[in-house]
């Protein structure tokens, strides 16, 4: 899952940043060395895929994504290094209420980076609103379909169409039970007005790709979901990205 969001220039106003950032990576950095600035990674809305993060996922997220590092379009190359996320925590919104019937939350990130000269474009362009975008990425270990509480993945259990309007619910899927974090990274469009959403379910993917050419070899006619070659080609782009490292 790679969930787009934005940044929010504003310095950790906490006690205890450097305390925090020297801790968890055993320097013993000065004020005058980092720039610090937070993240909004995700929230609890429905967003355009129909998909959303319940607050008791956020809250599973939000340790994970501690020291994990910033760095751009999700090329997990050293080179690209750029900030760490040294705190995070879930961050009520007054007011909002999602379409699951949760008060309205987000999950918050505090990030730093180093004041060198390489950097000096970066923090310019934060502060001056042109790299706001992130994209964050993550497991989770299934989608809940709304209507009838089943993996909506698996097509046996349920049948629903994300979107689609059951007897005056619409189904929209939880992104249940997060596992791990992986990284952040700076983007330039973000898919969702507040917290953009672009995923891939990798296991289901390759599930429906062996599917696919298994069918294909005996001379089947085989018809995929839309949702399916959405999934398909994320899953192929994640195979070329890793084939490249």
């Amino acid at each position: 899952v790679t969930k787009e969001a934005q940044t929010q220039v504003t310095a950790d106003p906490a006690a205890g940043a450097l305390e925090a950032i020297n801790g968890l990576n055993g320097t013993s950095l000065t004020e005058g060395e980092v720039y610090l600035f937070s993240v909004r990674l995700c929230d609890n809305q429905t967003d355009r895929d129909m998909e959303y993060f319940s607050r008791q996922d956020l809250e599973v997220l939000a340790p994970l994504f501690v020291g994990k590092t910033g760095i751009f379009d999700h090329s997990w190359s050293a080179k690209d290094q750029t900030a760490r996320i040294y705190r995070t925590e879930v961050v009520d919104e007054p007011g909002l209420v999602s379409e699951a019937g949760e008060s309205g939350c987000y999950l918050k990130g505090y990030a730093y980076m180093l004041r060198t000269a390489e950097n000096a474009g970066l923090i310019a362009e934060i502060e001056g609103g042109i790299k706001k975008e992130v994209s964050v990425s993550c497991a989770v270990s299934g989608s809940v379909c709304s209507i009838c509480g089943n993996d909506i993945h698996d097509r046996t259990a349920c049948s629903h169409v994300k979107g689609r309007v059951y007897e005056g619910k619409r189904c929209i899927v939880r992104l249940a039970q997060p596992t791990d974090a992986f990284e952040w990274s700076f983007v330039a469009v973000p898919a969702q007005r507040r917290a953009g959403v672009t995923k891939g379910y990798r296991q289901e993917a390759g599930s429906c790709l062996e599917h696919l050419l298994k069918s294909l070899s005996f001379g089947r006619e085989v018809t995929l979901s839309p949702e399916q070659s959405g999934a398909l080609g994320d899953y192929l782009d994640q195979l070329k990205t890793g084939a490249k490292l």
